[in-house]
């Protein structure tokens, strides 16, 4: 692999497990995924999304995943046409105002990442090192295929 540092920032500690691609290193909560047949690679967190959290839906934008994102916007509008037929139109301008906005971020961001592992996984895509299938097996987001 190409280090991108020359060398500069080994320290003599030559620990190749915290290592990405390329032999950036990486935090200790993100995974790297790679798809076999195709060679490409993706790098994600795993657990809470923050970024989600405060900026939805611009994480879906930003790594190209149209197909979570028009998810979200389904769910999103669905549950904007459930909330119009139940609440009044006051109840409605209140939960709009406060409460809306809360439970979408805890919602998204509790949940993003997690979609957006499964869906790679569906495109074939599995775990690149054991680190990483280590990670995403302690957080659930993969389960080993049955043999």
């Amino acid at each position: 692999m190409q280090d991108p540092f020359k060398g500069f920032n080994d320290d003599d500690q030559n620990n190749q497990n915290d290592n990405g691609p390329q032999g950036l290193p990486l935090p200790p909560n993100y995974a790297t995924v790679v798809n076999p047949e195709t060679g490409n690679m993706r790098i994600a967190k795993v657990g809470f999304s923050w970024t989600m959290f405060f900026f939805p839906p611009f994480p879906t934008i930003f790594r190209a995943d149209w197909y979570n994102l028009l998810c979200i916007m389904g769910i999103e509008l669905g549950s904007a046409m459930i909330l119009t037929m139940l609440l009044t139109p006051a109840q409605l301008t209140e939960f709009v105002a406060i409460g809306w906005p809360i439970v979408r971020s805890v919602l998204w961001g509790s949940l993003y990442n997690l979609m957006y592992f499964k869906h790679l996984f569906n495109r074939g895509f599995v775990p690149a090192d054991e680190r990483s299938r280590d990670l995403l097996s302690r957080a659930h987001y993969w389960s080993q295929p049955k043999k």
